[in-house]
């Protein structure tokens, strides 16, 4: 005798689950502080990226915002040729895993989810601002992860080895 579909459901209710909700862009900035002037130097000016990523909860059921910040900073010698930062964001329903479980998925997958987003809205913001684009290179947001972790658990033992 075979179970019903409706047997079933409690168990696939249990599965890990990871859903993409919504994907959207939080915040955009654009700065040419030395235009027009800047687009007749001939230098090439050395260009700095720096990323960011944050979580939060938005609903104990499962329902979380995760976002990775992209900053990308140009510079010839003095002066600043342009600074361009991306916020970009998702929804992402998690259910069914541990907490320690939840917080790698939120750091590694919803980061690694974002990138190719926010690679787009850098480079296009860029060519429209009149420049060419700058193109992020694929990133293992399991290694900041892992570096996080091990940076916590540093900044944990060390009261307590202070402690007598």
């Amino acid at each position: 005798m075979s179970e019903s579909p409706q047997a079933q459901q409690p168990e696939q209710s249990q599965q890990a689950q990871f859903t993409v909700e919504k994907i959207y862009l939080k915040d955009l900035s654009l700065e040419i502080p030395n235009a027009p002037q800047i687009f007749l130097q001939v230098e090439n000016p050395q260009i700095e990226i720096s990323v960011h990523t944050g979580a939060a909860v938005l609903d104990p059921a499962g329902m979380y915002e995760a976002v990775l910040t992209v900053t990308v900073t140009a510079k010839t010698a003095d002066k600043t040729v342009f600074l361009v930062e991306a916020a970009q964001a998702g929804i992402f329903r998690i259910l069914n895993l541990p907490p320690e479980e939840i917080d790698a998925v939120l750091g590694v997958l919803c980061p690694s989810t974002l990138l190719p987003y926010a690679r787009e809205t850098v480079a296009s913001t860029l060519v429209r601002a009149g420049f060419p684009p700058v193109m992020l290179q694929h990133m293992s947001f399991d290694a900041a992860y892992q570096e996080r972790l091990r940076q916590l658990q540093q900044a944990q033992a060390a009261p307590a080895a202070t402690v007598n």
